[in-house]
């Protein structure tokens, strides 16, 4: 099934490379690796809004524009095969129609429908890490992966796994970390870098004290929330994503088994990000109810016109029905 992708890439010669709107570890470890595995091809790496601060401990994260590569005569899309995470590059319907025209490929690790309306190719499989399949890809069809593409391929891995932690890492998962540190991949190093780019400023340390003081708990403790207004978003994320600020620690509150941010835009935009203990593997199942995916422990949504507060009341309604799925499914 793989050489689906080579075959793809044959008599091209220039590819973009896409990611939604959401970028994060994962997706770009992708595009960068892709960068470094596709030798030969003039590639360029597309993202429609601009890579967050906390993910520029990425070497090369800076490749990534926002220019749209008109001339390319192929398109690789990563990490989503959920239209909704496209939008905004879709609202644009000069690049729709690019993309109806052009011979459009899609790298996806997610279990959620793939609902692209346009001619496109695909692979997605339900791996850890859109970065795991593109090692699995690059072995099995020859692809020469040097330093570089195993730094970024391990890094996306690392990513989205929580560190190899979540349930979704497989005996695999390690044996392609270990072949990742064969090819020059130093995992110390790479945490490092990582690490350095997690300090916070002590401006953000008081953000995030006020985003604790905000967290609202329901369903006796098991339902964490913590809304973030466009207010929030416009003053810090440029420094510091408010999610990645807030979500862990809610995780870590006892009786916790859910917790969602949620972030809410003048144009009446709302996005979910959902994490989960194990004791309540539900997290796609949540995103699905609001139009969104992702993975049992983590995964996220966005819906538009509604509020905050009704996106509690969704979840306070939903969230017991899921957990007790969950537990009969066990």
């Amino acid at each position: 099934m793989y050489n689906k992708f080579t075959d793809f890439l044959k008599d091209k010669n220039k590819i973009c490379i896409i990611q939604a709107e959401n970028p994060d570890g994962d997706s770009l470890g992708a595009a960068i690796s892709l960068d470094y595995l596709l030798e030969g091809y003039d590639v360029s790496l597309y993202c429609p809004v601009d890579i967050p601060k906390y993910l520029h401990y990425f070497a090369d994260w800076s490749r990534v524009t926002n220019e749209f590569d008109w001339r390319a005569d192929g398109y690789i899309i990563v990490d989503t095969a959920a239209e909704v995470l496209l939008s905004k590059l879709l609202e644009d319907t000069t690049i729709r129609n690019r993309l109806y025209s052009a011979p459009v490929f899609v790298l996806d690790h997610h279990e959620s429908e793939d609902d692209l309306n346009f001619p496109h190719e695909a692979i997605i499989e339900d791996r850890p890490a859109t970065c795991e399949l593109i090692y699995r890809i690059a072995k099995e069809q020859n692809i020469s992966i040097n330093k570089e593409a195993a730094e970024a391929i391990f890094q996306g891995i690392l990513s989205d796994t929580l560190g190899l932690t979540s349930a979704s890492v497989t005996a695999e998962t390690f044996e392609i970390a270990a072949e990742l540190t064969k090819l020059g991949a130093d995992v110390s190093v790479l945490e490092d870098r990582r690490r350095e780019f997690m300090k916070k400023s002590a401006r953000i340390l008081d953000y995030k004290a006020d985003l604790i003081k905000r967290v609202e708990y329901s369903l006796d403790g098991e339902l964490a929330t913590v809304h973030i207004p466009w207010d929030d978003i416009r003053e810090y994320s440029d420094e510091y994503n408010p999610n990645v600020l807030i979500l862990e620690e809610l995780r870590l509150v006892e009786g916790v088994k859910v917790a969602v941010a949620v972030k809410t835009y003048p144009d009446g935009k709302v996005t979910g990000k959902i994490r989960c203990n194990s004791d309540a593997p539900i997290g796609e199942k949540i995103a699905g109810y609001f139009g969104g995916g992702g993975h049992p422990l983590a995964a996220g949504f966005r819906t538009y016109d509604t509020t905050y507060e009704n996106v509690v009341a969704d979840l306070v309604k939903i969230v017991p029905e899921l957990i007790t799925e969950a537990e009969n499914e066990s």
